[in-house]
C-alpha cells in the first residue's frame, strides 16, 4: 500500500521537534516553512550547489525555493499542498545538508 501524504500541515511543536534533527535550519514565524543559508567562496560554487539541489528536488518530487546570490544560496522549503510544513520538508532539508558535506 502506498504511503498517503498528510493533508494537514505540521503543528509548530511537531515542526520544532523535527527541526532538532537538522543543523542551522530555522523555522519561520507561524511554522509555515524552514530555511537555511549556505555560503560559498564565489558565485560559481553557489550555482553548482543550487544545481545539485535541483537533482534531489526532482527525484523527490518536492521543490524548495532557492535564492541565489554571490557566494550564497538560501533554501526555503514548505509543502504547498498543505499550506505549511510536512515531513517531506525535513527529509529534503536533510538531503540538502548532505550535499554541502560532500
Amino acid at each position: 500500500m502506498a504511503e498517503r501524504e498528510s493533508t494537514v500541515p505540521l503543528l509548530s511543536p511537531q515542526a520544532e521537534e523535527l527541526l532538532k534533527n537538522l543543523h542551522g535550519w530555522t523555522l519561520s514565524e507561524g511554522a509555515k516553512k524552514i530555511s537555511k543559508e549556505f555560503t560559498f567562496k564565489n558565485f560559481v560554487e553557489a550555482m553548482e550547489f543550487a544545481n545539485r539541489i535541483t537533482l534531489i528536488a526532482e527525484a523527490e518530487g518536492h521543490h524548495p525555493d532557492l535564492h541565489i546570490g554571490w557566494g550564497k544560496v538560501v533554501v526555503e522549503t514548505s509543502t504547498h499542498s498543505v499550506d505549511g510544513l510536512s515531513e517531506k520538508d525535513f527529509a529534503l532539508a536533510a538531503k540538502i545538508d548532505q550535499l554541502k558535506r560532500k
